[in-house]
């Protein structure tokens, strides 16, 4: 009767172990599947090139920072035999000014290979705008916001803090003006000068892209560029767009305008995860697998700024109730 009882408790134990294992082998393969349809989404999933002729879109939203990830998308766009002509879907209140002008300066290298629409989804504000002005024809839904053109250095003040709490804060400098502004101490006039010569060159900068890129007169130019936002419907006199429509529209022009075949199919083409394993894209792609596309969206967009924002420097960015200077 004791060998039966130990037969039958070893016998549970298997079990347990069965269970457990199948557990494991069926939530792996899950993780798998969604995995292999994450990547699948790019349309170059496995690593092989799409071979379907199709329209391929690029979206553009958050915070713009720079991003290797999105310089390889705009890449693989660009080599892609199959992509007839691009969308790139903006909806962004803009972002860092070094990684506005490099997604600018991306995207230009597409146009000049593939035909390319811009298509105002929400809002192209500051750097966005300037990713919008790559594309050689600039579509607007009627209610969208535009422009935004100025550039904005930002920086706290706590020398009253500082000095409420006790805390003053040392430093020796090679010459007065090595790293300023500080914030540990009130911005001198020189201090205040040097940076706005900078901001200024920047802002020099934009106009001149701006007034390129949209064919503007100085006169057309001053009214556009004093740190405003516009809608779709008032940028069209204005030229900062070309016209008002969703994303048929935009198609449309790529058909009439650019000699793209009608009736291709539009594949969003996505950024491949970063090698380097980071929590944001790792929460964000988690809620992309459980199907929750918005929140893996909002993840990814707070990574970027997050990022952007530890990188420092000018701003080419819409903050409503901000003091956004031109």
């Amino acid at each position: 009767m004791a060998a039966d009882a130990e037969l039958l408790i070893d016998r549970r134990r298997l079990r347990r172990k069965l269970s457990l294992w199948r557990v494991v082998g069926i939530g792996g393969l899950i993780v798998a599947v969604g995995t292999l349809g994450y990547r699948v989404r790019g349309n170059d999933g496995f690593g092989f090139p799409a071979v379907k002729p199709q329209i391929a879109r690029i979206s553009i939203g958050g915070f713009i920072a720079g991003s290797e990830s999105t310089t390889k998308l705009i890449e693989r766009v660009r080599d892609a035999g199959a992509v007839q002509g691009v969308i790139v879907s903006i909806s962004s209140p803009g972002g860092t000014t070094t990684g506005s002008e490099e997604l600018y300066r991306n995207l230009r290298a597409l146009a000049e290979k593939k035909p390319m629409v811009a298509f105002v989804d929400g809002t192209a504000a500051s750097g966005a705008y300037i990713a919008a002005i790559a594309a050689d024809h600039i579509v607007a839904r009627e209610t969208a916001l535009v422009g935004s053109i100025g550039v904005l250095f930002q920086y706290p003040d706590l020398s009253g803090l500082l000095d409420k709490v006790g805390v003053k804060v040392e430093s020796v400098k090679s010459s007065p003006l090595k790293a300023e502004p500080s914030g540990f101490t009130p911005t001198s006039p020189e201090a205040r000068a040097a940076l706005a010569s900078v901001v200024g060159d920047t802002y020099a900068w934009f106009k001149s892209l701006v007034s390129e890129r949209r064919k503007l007169s100085e006169k057309e130019l001053a009214t556009v560029s004093d740190g405003r936002v516009f809608s779709g419907r008032q940028s069209v006199p204005l030229k900062l767009v070309d016209g008002v429509g969703g994303e048929r529209q935009a198609i449309a022009w790529l058909e009439t305008e650019r000699n793209v075949a009608k009736g291709l199919p539009v594949r969003d083409w996505k950024p491949k995860s970063e090698s380097d394993f980071k929590l944001w894209s790792a929460l964000g792609m988690g809620a992309d697998l459980m199907g929750l596309g918005g929140l893996a969206t909002r993840l990814r967009q707070a990574g970027d700024e997050t990022a952007g924002l530890a990188q420092g420097g000018m701003l080419a960015l819409w903050r409503p109730g901000s003091a956004d200077a031109p």
